[in-house]
């Protein structure tokens, strides 16, 4: 493994946004700070250690190490360079973009790799057949320009689905306690048909990640347990991934979703808004005698979160008696694995305290409320959820 060096490169094999080529290359924006030396060869160092993993994870271990190099790159993210055995990165994707974007483009570079060192394919382009076919095995992003995703926006079909469900989700905010609870039990009818129809379809759907909430060095239960429900309810696959927090030099997790396009933009909006209403509801009722002190609070967040669970897991019952069955996508499950092919569960379990049982009783009586466009770059942003 290499240490860090500072060095201009040609072109590297996985293309940045467009942006025109100058020479020199640009210096970095003003708020974006150079890293220091000792934080730089930690980055180099864990390079290599996600390196070792994900060759041992998709390649068998095939993958002889290279050395990593840092390029000061305005128009390309990476590239494998069979010369030097060097795996470039752009500085600005390592210090600008999130960690799974960062792992994406070097995974991307191990295809090419793994096709150069480990098939001996040098006779068709880059991004050729055997590129892609190695890619598409495992759950690798062929274009590279981060997490896995298709190039095109979702058919006609499934933005006319996420209209009805945007429609109902509104009707969710209505004062009116019977009307919210018709619209939410209709529009998580409206999903549940969907995905089934879906599932059952000839044609393969498209499969996306996304990643949810912040970075943690610990987990938490409140989180979890909203992960817990999305995979439950949501039609997602879930994972906690490691991550690498560049600037502090410090390792963490976040989870990485699974999913159509149409069931990642409703899970997350069921995550923000379920973070909210739990958060709310903690305050709302600090006044309940079950709860004795501050301590208590995640205790009662998470019960918030399993009574809102215990709710759509009955209106699923409710919906299973109409015909309505949900058994799963082999094809997403497939896309999950190839992604994950070597997985590890655990389990965690949270004590039924008092505080945990009061909030339960307040997450039984929680209504998902309506997405308002234009908060994070273009996501939902959430109104008040009901108590």
């Amino acid at each position: 493994m290499a240490g860090p060096r500072q060095t201009t490169l040609p072109l590297g094999d996985a293309p940045a946004p467009s942006t025109p080529r100058s020479d020199p290359p640009p210096p970095p924006p003003p708020d974006v700070a150079p890293l220091s030396a000792a934080l730089e060869a930690a980055l180099l160092r864990e390079l290599a250690r996600v390196h070792e993993s994900d060759s041992w994870a998709h390649f068998g271990s095939r993958l002889r190490a290279p050395v990593f190099e840092l390029v000061d790159s305005a128009t390309r993210l990476g590239r494998w360079v069979h010369a030097t055995r060097t795996i470039e990165l752009a500085r600005a994707l390592v210090l600008e973009r999130p960690w799974p974007d960062v792992v994406a483009v070097l995974q991307h570079e191990m295809a090419h790799q793994y096709v150069d060192e480990v098939l001996g394919v040098r006779d068709e382009s880059a991004h050729g057949d055997t590129f892609r076919r190695v890619c598409a095995e495992r759950g690798i992003d062929a274009r590279a320009a981060g997490a896995p995703g298709p190039p095109a926006g979702a058919s006609p079909e499934v933005d006319r689905v996420l209209g009805r469900v945007r429609k109902l989700l509104a009707l969710a905010g209505s004062a009116n306690q019977h009307e919210a609870e018709a619209a939410m039990q209709r529009a998580h009818e409206l999903m549940l048909r969907h995905n089934v129809e879906v599932a059952a379809a000839v044609a393969a759907p498209e499969f996306e990640v996304r990643h949810v909430g912040a970075p943690r060095r610990r987990r938490d239960p409140v989180e979890s347990a909203i992960i817990v429900l999305l995979i439950d309810c949501f039609f997602v696959k879930a994972i906690r991934v490691p991550v690498y927090l560049v600037r502090e030099g410090t390792r963490a997790t976040q989870y990485e979703l699974s999913g159509t396009r149409a069931n990642l933009d409703l899970a997350l909006h069921v995550h923000d808004f379920l973070l909210q209403t739990a958060a709310r509801l903690w305050t709302a009722n600090r006044h309940d005698a079950r709860i004795r002190s501050g301590h208590d609070r995640l205790a009662y967040q998470t019960g918030v979160i399993r009574g809102f669970h215990d709710k759509l897991r009955a209106e699923r019952k409710t919906l299973a008696g109409t015909g309505l069955i949900w058994r799963g996508d082999a094809r997403l499950d497939a896309f999950y694995h190839r992604r994950h092919p070597r997985l590890r569960s655990s389990r965690s379990t949270t004590r039924a305290r008092v505080a945990h049982l009061a909030g339960r009783e307040a997450g039984q009586r929680v209504v998902l409320h309506r997405p308002v466009e234009g908060a994070r770059g273009g996501t939902t942003r959430l109104l008040r959820g009901g108590d």
